[in-house]
């Protein structure tokens, strides 16, 4: 019965699935290409996770460096920011935005760090410059 092809009530035959193409030798995609196509349409969409290595991928696109002289950079960057909230300190860094530890827990084997992120909307602020002399001076 595993042989034959799946039917729908009236007889017809279903389309074969994953499991019996591989059955008939079918190859599927390149896992690779697949992973990076929803990796760049999920990223465009802000859909998936962003992972360290994307991350690092993202950087090197954006900056143009190589790739072996981003990670060692990006790593170290990543273990600064994880000790500072370790440690229950705020972070103010934009564009990123400004974080702070509400909470920690310490479970048997991880540490639950609870935080809140708070960033600008874009534009906002943009009006003023920090910077600009005053009408009133002298």
């Amino acid at each position: 019965m595993a042989d034959t092809p799946n039917r729908t009530e009236g007889g017809t035959a279903k389309p074969a699935g994953t499991a019996a193409r591989r059955k008939a030798g079918a190859k599927p995609a390149a896992a690779g290409a697949r992973r990076a196509a929803a990796s760049q349409a999920g990223a465009e969409a802000g859909g998936t996770d962003l992972n360290k290595k994307a991350l690092i991928e993202a950087v090197v696109a954006r900056s143009g460096i190589k790739q072996k002289d981003a990670k060692p950079v990006i790593e170290a960057m990543l273990a600064v920011l994880g000790e500072t909230i370790a440690e229950g300190r705020e972070l103010n860094l934009p564009p990123l935005g400004k974080l702070k530890v509400n909470r920690s827990v310490e479970k048997p084997n991880a540490r639950v760090i609870v935080c809140r992120l708070r960033q600008r909307k874009p534009g906002a602020g943009a009006g003023k410059d920090p910077l600009a002399p005053g009408g009133d001076e002298g």
